[in-house]
């Protein structure tokens, strides 16, 4: 008798077209197809943009909504981009349904004098500790956060480091050639 050989393992396919798009369609009857932007889909990833205002609403409409089940988020993290004008800064969210294997990632953007968005602290457990490191590497206030204080940094650090507002490197430097770098 033969031994059997365990089937061939396949990569997880991505989310197929037609479920991000019965997805979409559910987004844009829920909150208006007003309500996004730059929808697109990088390696079967939904991806759309929104506004500051909004994205709570949103959040918690898809967390509660029976249909999708987005009881999950897997992260959130800040983004700078210094020569976009009134959109500086921004905060990625990627939530998950795990009852159906899709995800869905929410982009906000808004000006960085004004880097106040509402915490998702009160949806999301997990978003206590995700909120803090982006407070502290980007400035990104959350309104309604139970402890909105620095996380990796220390306390009295003036500035946020993520922010590409410094140069990457140190232009003095003398002991750092190009010819030994491949520059």
């Amino acid at each position: 008798m033969a031994p059997e050989t365990a089937p061939e393992t396949a990569e997880a396919p991505a989310a197929a077209p037609t479920e991000n798009q019965q997805v979409l369609a559910l987004l844009h009857k829920l909150f208006g197809a007003d309500s996004f932007t730059d929808v697109s889909e990088p390696y079967g990833l939904l991806t759309a943009t929104t506004t500051r205002e909004k994205i709570h609403g949103i959040i918690a409409g898809l967390q509660q909504d029976e249909e999708l089940k987005f009881h999950f988020l897997t992260t959130l993290c800040g983004i700078h981009y210094p020569d976009q004008l009134n959109r500086e800064l921004g905060v990625i969210y990627h939530l998950h349904s795990l009852v159906h294997n899709i995800r869905l990632r929410l982009k906000i953007f808004f000006p960085i004098a004004d880097p106040v968005v509402p915490t998702l602290s009160d949806l999301y457990s997990a978003a206590n500790w995700l909120e803090r490191e982006t407070y502290d590497f980007y400035g990104v206030i959350f309104s309604g956060h139970p402890n909105l204080i620095r996380i990796l940094n220390v306390e009295d650090m003036d500035y946020h480091p993520m922010r590409k507002q410094y140069p990457v490197e140190d232009g003095t430097r003398e002991d750092k050639t190009d010819l030994f770098f491949g520059r």
